[in-house]
């Protein structure tokens, strides 16, 4: 399937998410890039960057954000970081990736999300943002990424529900193929996301200040440039150098900024979390086979609360057990 956005231009792809979690595999994944192609690990932390390359026949632009969203971001690094991605992905990105560990709370990925509608509009998210699901290694190997997410993520699932019901993991357990087929598989959600959005990629008022502003500073420089033979390598480079100049926007980021703690580091994780954190590591040293009937059983305990809640979630449990053992014997 190819839409008319991949046959105009590039794949205009922005990556973003928390530092670590992610992002620099999904760069490497969909370019098939070495690690050390991006540059230090220390270094794209703390700038945006960006990738060309030819992924599943398409041409396609990665830019790969720091996390401008966490409250802990100095605010003149913020602003740094918001004009830097908007400029690299200008006239306007395709889709934005947004990527989620499926091992720890979606507290900062949601309210990742509310910048993001605050910044661009409702229609960057609901129309032009997918879930990209990272460290799914922590699934068991038989459980489905989509069952995981119905059963025992609804924080998870309401992020997915938030961006058109759209998810996605590059993470495989087979070979290259396999991983090939997973970026194939992200460039046709993208791509169909993009059809459905009625528009040749997203775009908003910042981006159209931005673009004005990119054109502006390239025809300087090719004024510059005058008498010279400017080759087609040439005016992306010139093009790369206008985008780098868009360093201060002129936005007031930081009037929605307060009222959003995002950072992990910027309060202690909740206390429910925690005791999340207790049971599943205690879960992985129990058989499989009871594994998510146990968990079952305390997590009826946690919220019946008290010596009752005790009785009925070792009861839940046990029957769950029971069940699972039966299911177990009869397939055999």
């Amino acid at each position: 399937m190819a839409a008319a956005s991949s046959q105009t231009g590039d794949l205009r792809l922005v990556v973003l998410g928390r530092t670590q979690e992610g992002k620099r595999p999904a760069v490497s994944t969909i370019l098939s890039l070495q690690d050390s192609e991006q540059g230090p690990e220390g270094e794209s932390i703390q700038q945006c960057s960006k990738h060309r390359g030819e992924a599943a026949g398409r041409q396609v632009v990665v830019i790969s954000s720091p996390a401008w969203f966490s409250s802990d971001c100095d605010p003149q690094d913020r602003r740094r970081h918001i004009s830097s991605f908007i400029a690299s992905s200008s006239p306007g990105a395709h889709a934005f990736l947004l990527c989620v560990p499926v091992n720890q709370p979606a507290d900062a990925e949601t309210k990742a999300l509310d910048v993001l509608e605050e910044l661009l509009g409702p229609f960057a998210v609901s129309s032009n943002t997918i879930i990209l699901f990272t460290h799914t290694e922590e699934l068991e190997e038989d459980e489905r990424l989509e069952d995981y997410l119905v059963t025992w993520r609804k924080d998870l699932g309401a992020l997915v529900e938030r961006c058109g019901h759209r998810y996605h993991t590059l993470e495989t357990r087979g070979g290259e193929e396999e991983e090939r087929r997973a970026v194939e598989e992200l460039l046709e959600k993208v791509e169909q996301a993009v059809k459905e959005s009625g528009a040749p990629h997203f775009s908003c008022r910042l981006y159209e200040e931005v673009e004005e502003r990119v054109r502006e500073k390239q025809e300087e420089l090719v004024k510059e440039r005058r008498g010279e033979d400017v080759t087609e390598e040439d005016m992306e480079a010139v093009r790369e150098e206008a985008e780098a100049s868009i360093d201060n926007l002129n936005v007031d980021v930081e009037s929605f900024f307060p009222s959003l703690s995002i950072s992990p580091s910027s309060s202690p994780p909740s206390f429910l979390w925690l005791l999340w954190e207790k049971i599943t590591n205690w879960m992985r040293r129990l058989p499989k086979v009871v594994r998510k009937e146990a968990l079952l059983g305390a997590f009826v305990g946690l919220f019946v609360g008290g010596p009752f809640g005790g009785m009925m979630g070792a009861a839940v449990g046990s029957v769950a057990v029971e069940v699972g053992r039966r299911k177990t014997q009869k397939n055999k």
